[in-house]
């Protein structure tokens, strides 16, 4: 057995959760998930990125224009979750999306950010890897600094939804669990920069909202 073979083994029961729900506030209100990269709308690359990196199953957490991004965005085989409490922060969306992995018998979600393109499969695989069992908890670093995506055991999950208020997200339970945090060094393979504001549309290869 190779070890990628191995390593998609391990990561069976792996759910991929990507959290799209935002309104762009400082993008003069455009949702970032059906900002325009590569020709498609940027949820469906995220997406994408968390199926070549070997997810197990992929949630689609929506809120801001969740109807416009199900009808533009192809997201075949994902599980599209709405947030109907989008506006109150990405704590909101990933309670909302862990809720919709209860039962699924997933058995640990790794959490990406819709607008962070410059994180390709090669981190998202590497942060994966690190998944062993239930109580794992892992996050890609750059340069040493903890970022995402992050990989959230199941055992962990009740404690990260408590914890995840406003746009704290799982940040705050990690903090309380530093020492417990594997952190996996992606620097050399990916980009962590975030599409917020206005200047930082230049990232994208391509802009506009569809």
């Amino acid at each position: 057995m190779t070890d990628n073979q191995d390593d998609r083994g391990r990561a069976a029961g792996v759910a991929g959760l990507l959290l799209a729900a935002g309104g762009g506030r400082r993008l003069g209100g455009r949702p970032k998930a059906l900002l325009e990269h590569r020709g498609r709308p940027l949820v469906e690359h995220a997406a994408g990125v968390l199926r070549a990196a070997g997810c197990d199953r992929i949630h689609v957490v929506l809120g801001a224009r969740a109807a416009d991004v199900r009808a533009r965005a192809e997201l075949t085989g994902c599980a599209l979750v709405d947030n109907p409490d989008w506006a109150r922060g990405m704590g909101s969306s990933l309670r909302a999306g862990l809720g919709s992995l209860a039962g699924t018998g997933a058995r640990a979600a790794l959490v990406s950010l819709v607008d962070q393109p410059g994180i390709g499969a090669g981190a998202v695989a590497r942060v994966l890897g690190a998944f062993e069992d239930e109580e794992t908890l892992a996050s890609a670093a750059y340069d040493g600094v903890r970022g995402h995506p992050v990989l959230l055991g199941a055992a962990h999950w009740p404690g990260v939804a408590a914890a995840a208020t406003g746009d704290r997200g799982a940040r705050s339970y990690l903090a309380e669990h530093a020492a417990a945090v594997r952190l996996v060094e992606c620097a050399d393979v990916a980009e962590p920069y975030d599409i917020d504001t206005e200047a930082d549309l230049g990232r994208l290869e391509g802009t506009g909202p569809r």
